[in-house]
């Protein structure tokens, strides 16, 4: 193993053993001092739980990331980006805020990341017979990308280990790449990868079903975040020579974030066409679907990360069709998966009446 490896393995060992040990302290003051989740119609959890889980990911990441990774080509602004919304998710978890306030955070890490340090999307490498982007449009572009996957990550915090096991196999996949491919101009963000991994692997522990501790938005804000800074750097990094994807990198990097975009889109649809606002709250997500047909929180978990996983081997292996043929069957794939959930559902709902 190459000293690279040796620092990657130490980074990801030190984020988890410090998250690992930093969760039962966290639960025992949250216990002490009544910050708990208290069950509602929306939650499927039934007893009160802390929410804090974000603080043990956060400082897990944060001092494995400080200590053993170069702080070059954006990842000292993706740091700063992760702090601002820290204190955003912390407060929502301690007193809940606006989802204005919620924006202005997130606007704010954005710019950070996108104007300080030049992180965005500059090309779409061909989608459409589009290359390379305005810089007014890769601006707002990249800005709608960063919100969008931040956003898709805190919705799919829905149930015991979710979110948590979908980043994990998100990030690991990325940080594969990058550590393969990167070269000087990507590299140090395979220790961003890492460093989360370890950091929600020592959360888990405490976080699958039943959770005694969630990760709150504390911990999907910044995590989401995160993915989204590393979904466009591994798009940007497919117009370097010798990347394996080429210009089908940004489909690519749609199927790696299939479950938390396909969920986020579904919902917002569904909400829609219902009249309602796509932001207001209700039980149907993916995984509120499939707890409806009978499965148990663990094994829809599973079966989610299955899907997940099941969506990159199919669009890492199939690369070489190029960007369109690509999104068509993640397209293709949605509208089949949408049609099951609703199908289902109707029937589901018809026998609840019946009964």
């Amino acid at each position: 193993m190459n000293a690279l490896g040796i620092q990657l393995g130490l980074s990801s060992l030190w984020a988890f053993l410090v998250a690992m040990f930093a969760v039962p302290s966290i639960i025992y003051i949250a216990h002490l001092k009544n910050m708990l989740d208290t069950p509602n119609v929306r939650t499927v959890h039934e007893s009160l739980t802390p929410r804090l889980g974000g603080v043990a990911v956060f400082a897990g990441f944060m001092s494995a990331l400080t200590i053993f990774a170069p702080l070059n080509n954006g990842v000292q602004q993706l740091l700063a980006g992760c702090i601002i919304l820290f204190f955003v998710g912390l407060k929502d978890d301690l007193v809940s805020i606006s989802v204005a306030k919620k924006f202005v955070g997130q606007l704010l890490a954005t710019g950070v990341v996108m104007i300080m340090a030049d992180v965005r999307i500059t090309s779409f490498q061909g989608i459409l017979g589009i290359e390379e982007l305005p810089i007014g449009i890769s601006y707002a572009f990249t800005f709608f990308a960063i919100v969008g996957i931040t956003n898709a990550i805190n919705l799919i915090d829905g149930l015991d280990g979710l979110a948590g096991s979908i980043v994990l196999i998100i990030v690991s996949t990325f940080g594969y790449y990058f550590y393969q491919y990167g070269g000087p101009g990507y590299q140090n963000y395979a220790f961003v990868a890492v460093c989360v991994v370890g950091g929600i692997m020592g959360f888990l522990r405490y976080n699958f079903h039943r959770a005694s501790i969630f990760m709150g938005d504390t911990g999907s804000l910044v995590c989401g975040f995160i993915v989204s800074i590393l979904t466009i750097q591994f798009i940007e990094m497919g117009l370097t020579v010798g990347q394996p994807f080429g210009s089908a990198a940004p489909a690519v990097a749609l199927g790696i974030l299939f479950v938390p975009l396909f969920d986020t889109l579904r919902v917002f649809i569904v909400r829609m066409m219902a009249g309602r606002s796509p932001f207001s709250p209700d039980k149907n997500h993916v995984h509120h679907r499939i707890l409806a047909m009978g499965f148990q929180q663990i094994s829809t978990v599973m079966l989610l990360g299955l899907l997940n996983v099941v969506v990159i081997l199919l669009v890492i292996n199939f690369a070489y069709l190029g960007n369109l043929v690509l999104i068509g069957l993640l397209v293709g794939l949605s509208l089949i998966l949408s049609l099951f959930l609703g199908v289902y559902h109707s029937r589901a709902e018809r026998q609840r009446v019946a009964s």
